[in-house]
C-alpha cells in the first residue's frame, strides 16, 4: 500500500507472543509497512515464541537481555527504525490493532503537520469507546477524564497507538524511561506541548484496544506491577513537571488516588491473594518516596 513507505510500526512486546500472532498480522495486512518489535525480556520460552514469530513474518526483532520497560523498549524500537531511515513512527500496544488504512490515516496527518503527535480514536473489542483521542490530567488533584473542566488541564494521547514524526521524536528524546510502565505518554505530550507542538486526533482512524491481553481489563484482577507503577508514576510526572504546589496537593490526594487505581481490578482479588495489596502498598512507598 502506498503511504507506508516511510512508516515504522513499532510494538514492544512482554510476553505477548500470542498477541503478536493475533493482532499484528491483520494490522500490517499486505502493506509491506516496516515492522519493528522489541521482545522485552521475560523468559527463554517467550524469547524463542517471539523470534520464530519474528522470522516467520519478516519483522525486525530487537531482543535486549533484560525487562526494558515501555518507554525503554519504545526507545530502542525507535531509534532503530530512524536508523534504518523512518520518517514516521507508529507505536502500537501488542494487545492493540487496526489496519492498513489507520496506519495510513495516522502517518498522512504526522506528515501534514510534522510537529504533532497524532492518535486515533480507540474502541474496546465490544465497540466501546476507549479514548476518544485526548485525555485529561487534572492538574488540581492529579486526576483524569475525558473532558477539561480547568484552564490548567493537561491534555494527552494514549500511547496504545501514537504517531510520531522523526524529527519531533529526536527532539522530545522519546520517552522517558524513569517512568518503567505507565504514564510515559501523559509526560511525552505534555513536553511535547512544551516544545510547542500540538497533539491531534484523527478521527477516520479507529483502533481497537483489547486491555484484558496485558493488563486485566476494568473490574478485573489487574497486576502488582500494574498497580505500583501506576500509582507511583503519578507521584513522579507531578514532581518531573509542576511545581511545589502542586507536588504537595498531589501528595495529600496520594490515599485517594491510590484507592482508585486499586479498585480498577475490582473487590474481590484483595481477598484472594496478597499481590494486589502488595502493589498498592508499594507503589503508595515508592510514591511517597518521590522528591
Amino acid at each position: 500500500m502506498s503511504g507506508l513507505d516511510d512508516v515504522a510500526l513499532v510494538v514492544v512486546s512482554y510476553g505477548s507472543s500470542g498477541l503478536l500472532a493475533a493482532n499484528l498480522p491483520r494490522t500490517v495486512g499486505d502493506s509491506g509497512v516496516r515492522v519493528v518489535v522489541v521482545d522485552s525480556f521475560s523468559g527463554a520460552g517467550e524469547r524463542a515464541a517471539v523470534t520464530r514469530l519474528a522470522a516467520e513474518r519478516g519483522w525486525e526483532l530487537l531482543t535486549p537481555a533484560t525487562n526494558v520497560g515501555f518507554g525503554g523498549g519504545s526507545n530502542l524500537g525507535a531509534a532503530h527504525a530512524l536508523a534504518a531511515g523512518a520518517q514516521v513512527v507508529v507505536l502500537l500496544n501488542p494487545d492493540a490493532w487496526t489496519d492498513p488504512a489507520g496506519l495510513s490515516a495516522v502517518a498522512t496527518a504526522v506528515r501534514s503537520h510534522d510537529r504533532a503527535l497524532v492518535a486515533p480514536r480507540i474502541h474496546r473489542p465490544d465497540g466501546e469507546v476507549y479514548s476518544r483521542g485526548l485525555t485529561y490530567l487534572h492538574r488540581a488533584d492529579g486526576t483524569m477524564s475525558g473532558r477539561s473542566t480547568a484552564p490548567d488541564d493537561v491534555p494527552w494521547l494514549s500511547g496504545a497507538c501514537l504517531a510520531v514524526g522523526a524529527e519531533l521524536w529526536r527532539e522530545l528524546g522519546g520517552f522517558d524511561e524513569d517512568y518503567f510502565l505507565y504514564w510515559e505518554d501523559v509526560d511525552l505530550s505534555w513536553r511535547a506541548v512544551a516544545l510547542g507542538a500540538r497533539l491531534e486526533v484523527v478521527d477516520d482512524a479507529h483502533v481497537v484496544h483489547d486491555e484484558g491481553g496485558t493488563q486485566e481489563s476494568r473490574g478485573r484482577a489487574k497486576s502488582e506491577t500494574y498497580y505500583r507503577y501506576d500509582i507511583r508514576n503519578r507521584m513522579l510526572f507531578a514532581a518531573k513537571n509542576l511545581g511545589p504546589a502542586d507536588v504537595r496537593r498531589w501528595r495529600r490526594t496520594l490515599p485517594r488516588a491510590a484507592r482508585a487505581v486499586a479498585l480498577r481490578g475490582g473487590r474481590r482479588q484483595f481477598v484472594e491473594g496478597v499481590a494486589p495489596w502488595r502493589g498498592v502498598t508499594r507503589g503508595v512507598l515508592d510514591a511517597l518516596s518521590v522528591r
